[in-house]
C-alpha cells in the first residue's frame, strides 16, 4: 500500500463522516462504507477495558511494543510497523488448549481448539467462550458480536452456556443441585471454562445472574423430565430464556446502582451469538444473527470442501425475509427492512438484547424515565419510523445438526468481521495451508538441533527478509490474511500495517472486530465412536 493510497484513505474517510460530538459520546454517520455498519448510528463507548499483556515475549526478550494511535491529524500518524511489532499485535489475543485424549471412558472427539480476536471498536464488543460441561456431556464454543457496546455481548457470553448445561441435566442432577441452594450446602459445579488472560467478567453481578439461573432450573424441575431436555432443545429454549431474563432483568425494580445501569446497557446494547456444542459424534450448531460456523471437510481423495452449518440473519437471506412479513401486517411489508437493515438501523435480523426493536415505545419510556443518567450510560435512545408491530427482533436460533465423520477435520466459529473479508472456502484453503505448512516444519525441527544460536540465526534471517515468523495459531493465520491481502489475495505487507495502524475512530470504517475459533477433531476418536456402536 502505497502512501498515496494511505492519504487517501485518510481523505475518503474523513469526507465521508458527518460528527456529533456530545458529552462523553461521539455518534457517526458512514456514507461511503455504510454497509460495514451494523447500526448507522453508533456510539463510542465510555467504559474501557483492562488490557492483559499476553503478547510473545521471543526468546526471553521483549519486543518493542506498537499501539494504535487516536489521532487523525497525518502529522501525528506513523504506519512504521515493523514485521515483529505487527505480529505482536497480532498475537496479543491467542488462546489454544490442547483436549485430553479421553472423556471418562469415551474418546474425546475434540483435538484441540485455536483463538484469536483482533479489535476494531475500542473497547472491542466481541466475546468468544470456550467451556466444558461437568454435569453433562459435551464441549461449548462459542463467539458473541456486540453491537452498540459490549455489554450484550459480555452477559451473553458468560451466562448462555450455564443455561444450555442446566437445560440438558437431568431431573436427578436438578434436584440436587436445588438440595444444595436449600440446605447451603457445596453446589455441583457445571462448567469448566477455558479463559483466555484478558477476557473481562462482570464479577459484581454473577450472584444475581444466579438468581435468575436458578429460577430457571427450578421450572425445569417444574416439568418432570427425568433425561432433560434434546440438545437441539436445550439450545433454543437457552437462546430464548437468557434474552427473556435480559427483558425482564432491567424491568423489575433494582435497588444497587451499578446493576441497574449495567442491565440498562446489556439490555439497550445487543449480541449476534453462534455457538457449537461437540457430544462424541454429535454436532449441533446454534446461530442468531451473522456469525457463522463451518466444517473443513476432507474427501478420499485429498480435496477440500467446505460446509456451511449456519446462515446469516439479514436481509440477503430469503426465508427470514419471508419470516419477518409474516410475523408483521401486510401494511409493513416495505418498512420491515429498509437500506437492507431491519427497521433501515440494524443489519443482523436476530440478535440477544436489542430491546428498543423488541419493546413497545410506551415500556420503553417507562423504564428510561427511572431517573438513568442515560447520557453518562452511553444509551442512544432512537426510536425507529413505522414503529407499529413490536417485537421486530427475535433471539431464537436456528439450530443445525450434523453427526461428525472421519472426513470432518475442523470447525470455524467466526464473528462477521472475518466474513465480511473472506469467504467459506477462502478460510477452509487458509486453515488446510496452516496445517501444511505445520507439518512441514516438524520433520525440519527434528533434523535440526532446536538450540537458541540457530533460532537466534533464523530470526535474524528472517527479519532481514522483513517477513514474519510463521503463525502458530491459526486464528492469527487467518486474521493476518482476512486484513493483509490485497484484491488478488496476495499477502501485502504495507497495507497490513497501515490496517492495524489505523487510529480508533478510523479503525471502525475499514474493518469490524474479528473474531475466530478453530475446533480441530480427531478422526481416530470419531472412527472409535463408530466402531464401538457396532
Amino acid at each position: 500500500m502505497s502512501s498515496t493510497v494511505t492519504c487517501w484513505i485518510f481523505t475518503s474517510v474523513r469526507n465521508s463522516i458527518t460528527t456529533f460530538q456530545g458529552k462523553r459520546h461521539l455518534y457517526s454517520r458512514c456514507v461511503q462504507n455504510r454497509n460495514k455498519l451494523k447500526w448507522k448510528l453508533f456510539s463510542k463507548g465510555l467504559f474501557k477495558s483492562t488490557a492483559v499483556d499476553c503478547g510473545p515475549h521471543n526468546n526471553g526478550f521483549f519486543l518493542q511494543r506498537a499501539f494504535r494511535h487516536t489521532s487523525t491529524e497525518e502529522d501525528d500518524f506513523h504506519l512504521h510497523l515493523t514485521p515483529a511489532q505487527i505480529s505482536e499485535i497480532l498475537r496479543a489475543g491467542e488462546s489454544s488448549h490442547k483436549v485430553l485424549e479421553y472423556e471418562g471412558k469415551l474418546p474425546n472427539p475434540v483435538l484441540r481448539f485455536e483463538s484469536n480476536q483482533l479489535a476494531a471498536n475500542s473497547p472491542v464488543e466481541d466475546r468468544r467462550s470456550v467451556a466444558s460441561c461437568l454435569q453433562t456431556k459435551g464441549m461449548m464454543f462459542g463467539v458473541f458480536d456486540g453491537h452498540g457496546g459490549h455489554a450484550c455481548a459480555q452477559a451473553v457470553s458468560e451466562r448462555l452456556f450455564y443455561y444450555v448445561a442446566v437445560s440438558l441435566m437431568s431431573h436427578q442432577t436438578l434436584e440436587m443441585m436445588e438440595d444444595a441452594m436449600e440446605y447451603m450446602k457445596p453446589l455441583l459445579p457445571i462448567l469448566q471454562w477455558y479463559k483466555h488472560p484478558g477476557d473481562s467478567i462482570y464479577k459484581e453481578v454473577t450472584s444475581v445472574h444466579f438468581d435468575h439461573l436458578r429460577v430457571y432450573w427450578q421450572e425445569l424441575l417444574d416439568l418432570h423430565m427425568e433425561m432433560g431436555l434434546s440438545i437441539k432443545e436445550a439450545l433454543a429454549y437457552s437462546f430464548q430464556r437468557l434474552d427473556s431474563d435480559i427483558s425482564l432483568e432491567i424491568q423489575a425494580p433494582l435497588e444497587d446502582e451499578m446493576l441497574r445501569n449495567l442491565s440498562l446497557q446489556v439490555a439497550f446494547s445487543g449480541a449476534t451469538a453462534c455457538m457449537a456444542h461437540v457430544d462424541g459424534v454429535h454436532l449441533h450448531v446454534a446461530n442468531a444473527g451473522d456469525c457463522r460456523a463451518i466444517l473443513g471437510v476432507q474427501e478420499e481423495n485429498g480435496s477440500w470442501s467446505c460446509l456451511p452449518l449456519t446462515r446469516d440473519h439479514n436481509a440477503w437471506n430469503k426465508a427470514e425475509l419471508l419470516r419477518l412479513k409474516k410475523e408483521h401486517p401486510a401494511s409493513e411489508e416495505r418498512t420491515i427492512i429498509v437500506d437492507d437493515r431491519l427497521l433501515g438501523v440494524l443489519m443482523p435480523s436476530r440478535a440477544f438484547g436489542d430491546v428498543q426493536l423488541k419493546w413497545s415505545k410506551e415500556l420503553q419510556q417507562s423504564v428510561l424515565q427511572r431517573g438513568f443518567d442515560i447520557e453518562a450510560l452511553n444509551i442512544y435512545r432512537f426510536t425507529p419510523p413505522n414503529y407499529y408491530t413490536p417485537p421486530y427482533l427475535t433471539a431464537e436460533p436456528e439450530v443445525t445438526y450434523h453427526k461428525l465423520r472421519r472426513q470432518d477435520k475442523f470447525l470455524v466459529l467466526a464473528s462477521d468481521g472475518l466474513w465480511d473479508l473472506l469467504g467459506n472456502e477462502d478460510v477452509v484453503r487458509l486453515v488446510v495451508e496452516h496445517l501444511e505448512e505445520a507439518s512441514r516444519q516438524k520433520p525440519e525441527l527434528a533434523e535440526k538441533p532446536a538450540n537458541l544460536g540457530l533460532m537466534q540465526s533464523l530470526l535474524l534471517r528472517r527479519k532481514a527478509k522483513g517477513i514474519h515468523a510463521p503463525d502458530q495459531n491459526v486464528a492469527t493465520h487467518l486474521i493476518r490474511h482476512a486484513i493483509g491481502c490485497n484484491e488478488y489475495g496476495e499477502m501485502d505487507q504495507e497495507r497490513l500495517a497501515a490496517m492495524l495502524a489505523l487510529p480508533d475512530d478510523l479503525a471502525r470504517m475499514y474493518r469490524d472486530d474479528i473474531t475466530v475459533t478453530v475446533v480441530y477433531f480427531n478422526s481416530d476418536s470419531i472412527d472409535m465412536f463408530y466402531k464401538g456402536s457396532e
